[in-house]
C-alpha cells in the first residue's frame, strides 16, 4: 500500500468514526469530499471490513433512553474458574463488553436489562455472581456521563484536546416504526454502494422516512450517531487502559468536563464510591504503546485533581459486542436462568 493510499485510508476511517453520511449512497459524499471515486472509497473500506480493522458500522443508541436499565460490573473470580464465570456472564444478551483486568476485581463488564425484565439488574446480577462463584462484586452505574465517543486518531492530526457537545435530550414518543427502525440500524451495514437500501424495502418506507426518523431520533439523543467503530487493536491502538480516579464528590463535575476534555479519552463517567472501592471517576484512554497510554495518563494527572488513580489495563477481551435491542433473547435468558 503506497503513501498515497495510506493517508486516504486514513481520511476515510477518520471521516467515517465522526460522522456516518446519512445518505443514499453515503460513500459517494466522502469520496466527493476527497476527490476520489466511488469505487476507490469502496474498495479500501471493504479491505479494511475484511482485514477486520472496521469493527461494524450502525446506529449507536442510548440504552438508557430505549428504557434499558445499565451498569459497568466487577466481579472477583478465582483464577481457576474464570473460563466458566466466563461462559456463564456472556451468556446474558445484555452483556455488551467483558474485560479480564489487572486488579483483584478481575472481571469487568457492562450488563443491560430490557425495559420489561422481571428480575431487574440488581437481582440479574445476584443470579450471575451466584452462578459464577464471584467472591465479591460490585456495581458502578453512571451518576454522571461527561462522554462517550470513541473515535481513534487515524490521521495522526487530531489535537490534544477537544471541546466536548453537551447532548441535549428532548422527549420523544417511539411509535412501532421508530422501533422498527431502531431494530433495523442497529445491525451492521455492507460495504456496498447502497447501504441502507436492504434496510428501507424491509420496511417498506423510502429513504426519506428512514434518513428522517434516524435525524429525529439523534436529535433526541435516543441515538448518539450513526458511526464505525474499529477494532482498536488491528487499527494500531493497542494499549487502552479504563483508568479510575479518586477525585472529591464535591468537584466531580469540574474535573469530569476536565477529563473528557482529552481527545485520547473516549469515554468518561462518574460512578459511586464504596468501603472496597474509592475510585468514582472512570476514563478510557486509547494509545497505540503502553508507553504513549501512559505518557497520556501522566499528562492527564498533571490537571485533574485527584487522591490517587490506577490504570487498569485489559489482559484479555471474552466480549465486545453491541447490544441488540426489542429482541426476545432477554426474555429467553431470565426464563432460562432466573429459577
Amino acid at each position: 500500500m503506497n503513501g498515497t493510499v495510506i493517508y486516504m485510508k486514513d481520511e476515510i476511517l477518520s471521516r467515517i468514526q465522526k460522522k456516518f453520511p446519512l445518505l443514499e449512497r453515503p460513500f459517494k459524499a466522502i469520496a466527493d469530499e476527497l476527490n476520489m471515486s466511488e469505487d476507490e472509497v469502496l474498495s479500501i473500506l471493504q479491505e479494511q471490513k475484511k482485514s477486520n480493522i472496521i469493527r461494524q458500522t450502525s446506529a449507536i443508541f442510548d440504552t438508557k433512553r430505549l428504557g434499558y436499565i445499565s451498569s459497568l460490573v466487577a466481579f472477583k473470580i478465582p483464577a481457576q474458574k474464570i473460563s466458566d464465570a466466563v461462559k456463564i456472564i456472556n451468556s446474558h444478551p445484555g452483556i455488551s463488553h467483558n474485560y479480564e483486568r489487572n486488579h483483584d476485581f478481575n472481571i469487568w463488564f457492562t450488563l443491560a436489562v430490557a425495559p420489561n425484565s422481571k428480575l431487574g439488574l440488581e437481582k440479574t446480577l445476584e443470579v450471575l455472581a451466584e452462578a459464577t462463584g464471584a467472591e465479591e462484586y460490585i456495581m458502578l452505574p453512571t451518576l454522571k456521563l461527561f462522554k462517550i465517543n470513541v473515535k481513534l486518531n487515524t490521521t495522526g492530526k487530531d489535537e490534544k484536546k477537544e471541546e466536548v457537545k453537551k447532548v441535549k435530550h428532548t422527549e420523544i414518543e417511539l411509535t412501532p416504526l421508530h422501533h422498527a427502525v431502531i431494530r433495523s440500524a442497529q445491525y451492521d451495514i455492507e460495504m456496498i454502494s447502497e447501504p441502507f437500501k436492504k434496510a428501507v424495502d424491509e420496511l417498506g418506507i423510502d429513504y426519506d422516512t428512514f434518513f428522517g426518523i434516524l435525524n429525529e431520533l439523534q436529535e433526541a439523543g435516543v441515538m448518539r450517531r450513526f458511526a464505525s467503530i474499529l477494532n482498536h487493536r488491528k487499527a494500531g491502538f493497542s494499549a487502552n487502559a479504563m483508568v479510575v480516579w479518586d477525585i472529591d464528590e464535591e468537584k466531580g463535575e469540574a474535573i469530569g468536563e476536565k477529563a473528557a476534555a482529552f481527545s485520547a479519552v473516549s469515554h468518561c463517567y462518574l460512578r459511586p464510591k464504596y468501603a472496597n472501592w474509592p475510585y468514582n471517576l472512570f476514563t478510557m484512554v486509547h494509545g497505540k504503546s503502553t508507553d504513549e497510554t501512559n505518557a497520556i495518563i501522566a499528562d492527564m494527572a498533571l490537571e485533574i485533581e485527584s487522591k490517587s488513580y490506577m490504570p487498569l489495563y485489559s489482559s484479555r477481551e471474552f466480549k465486545k459486542v453491541r447490544i441488540e435491542y426489542f429482541t426476545p433473547e432477554f426474555a429467553a435468558w431470565e426464563e432460562q436462568y432466573g429459577n
